[in-house]
């Protein structure tokens, strides 16, 4: 496996998440009415901080079913 076939393959995985948590985020419903909109553009605009933010933090403001 060649260093170029590692970074496609973190690319992919993190390109994966990365559409994960944007789908996440806008099919759940959150407490604060505005933070569906918030985290996806923070999601979108900053995607590797965003994306590790939303996991540790967004995640747990959802509203549960």
């Amino acid at each position: 496996m060649g260093e170029n076939s590692v970074i496609i393959l973190t690319a992919l995985v993190f390109a994966t998440f990365w559409i994960w948590a944007l789908i996440d985020i806008f099919k759940s419903d959150f407490r604060e009415s505005n933070a569906r909109l918030l985290w996806g553009l923070f999601v979108f605009m900053l995607p590797l901080i965003g994306l590790l933010m939303y996991c540790l933090i967004g995640r747990k403001q959802k509203v549960k079913l």
